[in-house]
């Protein structure tokens, strides 16, 4: 496999007088790839991990130094949180359109560790759940604090409520009085109060010798959505904080209680000018993984981080965001991608023109696109490429075999942080070409792609076994019918395929493409705390919850917003009964804490977990807060609510042993 400019994997310029099995990308040589049926997408989310950079000149050049992982005591909260709504069924992710009404409702999540119950210590940082306790008392009940004039700031929380201080607010805070705090030589964020549920940190940083306007939420967590950080850079002379990105929270705010979660690639629009410009498209949203993090005040884990787009660049956002993630990362020498959104830069793709993504995806009305398979990793090195697909995906892997015609198979891939380089697709004058954005300074051994498309109408005159061939960020492989039978056997019976790719008479000249089953190890959840006893929860694998009925008293609810299992390597086919069970000890446990709500967020408990461990001969429960055991007293009203649901759960024993944490947090009605 070489690129179409003819450099291989590893940065050598490819001999293709002896490469004779692959061939350089040629639009002519393709067969048609039009698939019968339209492909749906998911969105995909990446656990993060975050890395110290060093960019060099070369694009997308950049050199690691040490992996940075998130201190323990820094709690983080649930990226996957759902919350009830009037609408049915469970919440998907998608692209959203900002709309010109900026109110939305309520809630509100993460937290620190090692806070003693009752003993109110002083909140250990602005990104704190707790900071949410007590602000109620000093704002209004709207959705929206927003002021509608556009010189207008929101509320300033001066002083947060500790050692059971009422908190102190600022209910008109001035540019000039902003401008002062955030020049000053303290280290710490001024916070806005956008609603009860929802505050927002905002910061001058610098951030790689350039200022930025820093803006992280807390808050969403409790609608189930992940936190936001935004990373503008600074205009020149600019003295007034850009109030349009309030709004854009409000909006992500309101979408959340609606059910439409914002993940890992997926985008924000807009219908009219932003920031002062109509050419700003709107935010691709991704999850960090290799970029700098060390210097920056963090949401709590996980968090989303927002990266402004242009118009033009829409398209690629909405039906295949890891191509334009990848060539932001090679434009700004940050692998894969920057945190930093530039007002006004240049778009980096135009008009869409001629490119393979014309057969695969509708780029026109994003009817359909290409259906991506999280954790599906494509792999190449030299004379081998391997295509890793996780035993556990087995469903959407035939969800693809089931929509796609007899000739092609097409699949997108997830961003492989195991790879030291990637494909990236640049446009120049209309025409798409291929470069490789890297990881690090050293030669590239493993270079990931985006896609790849077996296109299975290979003549057997040609001479060819099977042809592979990098086409603009992706993989395109060749093969005949009868191959394309037996890859599509082997992919219904889950079993490895190997294609042999070149020449029929060429037996020393031959490359490999390697389609493997592996057991992926469950990497979600990076930074998650428990808040029964402060235990990481990552890698345990967790779905969001979705109530029925709230759960309301004194104007405010509690809601469960996720259930993590403890145990793994379960038979999926009682995933099913595991969730419904869930859902009934949570409709219980929200039940007993209903009329506690307000002492508990008084005293500091607005996120509580709940653990519950079942077999046949034992039942157990622990509940806690910020690491910490519930009062007795609360204990006793769960004990009395739970156990009859749970020993009446024990009667269906293929679902047993079942080990399982609820998360709940506790709102303001709005």
């Amino acid at each position: 496999v070489w690129f179409a400019d003819g450099i291989l994997p590893n940065g050598e310029v490819a001999d293709t007088t002896k490469l004779s099995s692959g061939n350089k990308r040629c639009s002519e040589d393709m067969s048609p790839l039009l698939p019968d049926m339209p492909l749906t997408v998911n969105t995909v989310d990446h656990a993060h991990s975050t890395t110290v950079e060093k960019a060099n000149n070369e694009i997308g050049d950049i050199t690691r130094n040490e992996i940075i992982r998130s201190p323990i005591s820094q709690v983080p909260s649930m990226e996957k949180l759902p919350i009830s709504t009037g609408t049915e069924g469970l919440p998907t992710s998608c692209s959203f359109t900002l709309s010109d009404d900026v109110f939305a409702e309520v809630e509100g999540p993460p937290s620190p560790t090692g806070v003693l119950v009752h003993s109110h210590l002083p909140v250990a940082s602005t990104s704190d759940y707790r900071l949410l306790c007590g602000i109620d008392k000093n704002v209004c009940n709207k959705i929206s604090l927003l002021p509608n004039d556009e010189d207008s700031l929101p509320p300033l929380l001066v002083a947060s409520g500790e050692k059971g201080s009422v908190p102190v607010v600022e209910e008109h805070p001035s540019h000039e009085r902003i401008i002062l705090l955030l020049e000053g030589k303290s280290s710490h964020p001024v916070t806005f109060v956008l609603n009860a549920n929802l505050l927002v940190n905002v910061k001058l940083v610098f951030y790689s010798s350039d200022k930025y306007w820093y803006f992280s939420t807390n808050g969403l967590h409790g609608l189930g959505q992940a936190e936001i950080m935004i990373l503008l850079l600074c205009l020149p002379n600019e003295d007034t904080i850009p109030k349009d990105i309030f709004k854009l929270f409000i909006t992500i705010y309101k979408d959340a209680l609606k059910g439409k979660y914002i993940e890992n690639l997926d985008n924000i629009t807009f219908t009219e000018s932003f920031l002062s410009s109509k050419d700003h498209g709107g935010f691709l949203f991704i999850t960090p993984t290799f970029q700098k993090l060390d210097d920056l005040l963090l949401p709590s884990n996980p968090f989303l981080c927002g990266i402004l787009i242009q118009k033009l660049e829409i398209p690629w956002a909405k039906v295949f965001p890891m191509r334009l993630m990848l060539r932001l990362g090679a434009e700004y020498k940050a692998y894969p991608a920057p945190l930093t959104s530039i007002r006004g830069r240049k778009p980096l793709f135009g008009e869409i023109g001629h490119t393979i993504m014309n057969l695969l995806v509708d780029l026109r009305n994003y009817q359909y696109t290409l259906h991506n398979i999280d954790q599906l990793l494509i792999h190449m090195e030299m004379g081998k490429s391997c295509i890793k697909i996780p035993r556990k995906k087995y469903n959407d892997v035939m969800k693809v075999i089931n929509s796609s015609n007899e000739h092609v198979i097409s699949i997108g891939a997830s961003f492989s942080t195991e790879a030291d380089s990637h494909l990236v697709c640049i446009q120049n004058d209309g025409i798409y070409q291929t470069q490789a954005s890297s990881a690090t300074g050293h030669p590239r051994k493993v270079t990931g792609a985006s896609f790849v498309v077996f296109n299975g109408a290979l003549k057997t005159s040609s001479g060819f076994l099977a042809k592979s061939s990098i086409v603009e960020d992706g993989l395109m492989v060749q093969i005949t019918p009868e191959t394309m039978d037996g890859l599509r056997l082997a992919l219904r019976e889950q079993k490895d395929f190997k294609i042999t790719c070149g020449k029929v008479d060429a037996v020393d000249l031959r490359e490999y493409v390697d389609i493997c089953w592996v057991d992926s190890e469950e990497n979600g959840n990076k930074g998650v705390i428990s808040s029964v006893d402060g235990i990481s929860l990552q890698g345990f694998p967790s779905e969001k919850i979705r109530l029925e009925a709230d759960f309301e008293t004194d104007e405010k609810t509690v809601k469960c917003t996720e259930v993590f299992y403890f145990l793994k390597d379960q038979d999926l086919s009682v995933s099913a009964t595991r969730y419904q069970f869930a859902k009934e000890i949570a409709m219980a446990c929200s039940a007993a804490l209903c009329p506690h709500l307000k002492t508990l967020k008084r005293d500091g408990m607005n996120k509580i977990g709940l653990r519950v461990s079942i077999d046949t001969d034992m039942v157990e429960f622990q509940a806690g807060s910020e690491g910490q055991l519930l009062p007795q007293h609360y204990l006793n009203d769960l004990d009395s609510a739970l156990i009859p649901v749970i020993h009446g759960g024990t009667s269906n024993s293929t679902s047993l042993p079942l080990e399982i944490e609820l998360v709940f947090f506790i709102i303001e009605n709005l």
